[in-house]
């Protein structure tokens, strides 16, 4: 019995590390994909000196954030100050534990995984919140709350957004929410729905142009203004694997996950995964090229545009779509 739980143990940590390794280089090659870019479009070249290509500047960047001192500030609450850079860290990761890479393959093939995730991304509010009044700044107390107030906001449109995909499927589970667009992806008949769902998870990961808690110009770099060294990293890589995160919530709600664009050679040719992995990969240059194109906002503009223009315009796309369903009796039964 015990050789038995020491293999089913040791089986699932097998599974939790090929999920969270390839998902840690992909962060750190984010980095570098996102300098790159954005140098490119502002017409120089980007990190390209360490190794071929620049290919070894994220390990470089590691090396020497790692190599720096982890800075206390006096009047810090110590013991959360450090938590709040972990807490953000684990959260961006323990949500891959409900995303489908292909059919059966996942690590939690729960009935309630949009729930789940749901849940995992409101928690990510914690470590900014903890960063913030820790730090016993002023600047990075405004972060935290400029960072909180965001999020909470365009939680609210995200989650009508959600239940438009979920009345159409009749599910939570998310391989059902893929296997549902196996005729046509959500991103057409919800396609506004598709739009509000992406501009709320730039805002969500606080990235531009609703990178407000960061504001360089005036709150010098917002709610992790005091940290340094590793501390700093698990925020930059919280950030960037939140990233991740929502480009594959985005592709399993809209996108059709490991399903191909059409149902017919080569394209059927082409592993699952692969097709999940390349649509991450499509929803993570778009928020590279929104940075590199698009001003910020001003803050009275981003808490406009989340309560006064995507909560009512989501709920009443919630109403027109359950009314479509049910007069074309196409309204699935939950659990049925």
């Amino acid at each position: 019995m015990i050789e038995q739980w020491l293999i089913d143990l040791a089986w699932m940590i097998a599974k939790i590390l090929a999920v969270v390794v390839p998902l840690l280089i992909a962060v750190a090659y984010l980095t570098l994909a996102e300098r790159r870019v954005i140098g490119f479009m502002q017409l120089r070249k980007g990190p390209n000196v360490v190794g071929p290509f620049g290919m070894f500047q994220p390990f470089a960047d590691a090396l020497k954030l790692m190599a720096k001192e982890t800075i206390l500030p006096a009047g810090a609450d110590k013991v959360v100050f450090i938590i709040a850079p972990m807490l953000t860290f684990i959260l961006a990761l323990v949500a891959w534990a409900v995303i489908p890479f292909d059919a059966g393959l996942v690590l939690a093939d729960i009935n309630v995984g949009i729930l789940y995730l749901f849940a995992i991304s409101s928690l990510g509010v914690y470590g900014v919140i903890m960063a913030g009044w820790a730090s016993n700044s002023k600047y990075a107390f405004l972060g935290a709350l400029r960072s909180a107030a965001q999020m909470v906001s365009y939680e609210v449109s995200m989650g009508l957004v959600i239940i438009n995909v979920l009345i159409c499927v009749g599910s939570l589970n998310l391989s059902d929410i893929i296997e549902a667009q196996r005729d046509m992806w959500f991103a057409l008949p919800l396609l506004p729905m598709f739009i509000v769902f992406f501009i709320s998870t730039l805002a969500e990961t606080n990235r531009a142009p609703f990178d407000l808690p960061e504001g360089e110009s005036e709150l010098v770099a917002g709610y992790f203004v005091e940290y340094s060294s590793m501390s700093f990293a698990l925020f930059f890589l919280g950030e960037y694997a939140n990233m991740i995160l929502m480009s594959a919530m985005t592709t399993v709600l809209f996108l059709g996950g490991w399903l191909p664009p059409f149902d017919f050679a080569p394209f059927t040719w082409i592993p699952g995964p692969i097709w999940f992995v390349l649509k991450i990969m499509l929803c993570l240059f778009v928020f590279l090229w929104v940075r590199a194109t698009t001003p910020r906002y001003r803050y009275d503009q981003l808490m406009r545009l989340g309560w006064k223009i995507f909560l009512p315009f989501s709920l009443i796309y919630v109403v027109l779509t359950a009314g479509f369903l049910m007069a074309f009796d196409k309204l699935p039964v939950i659990g049925g």
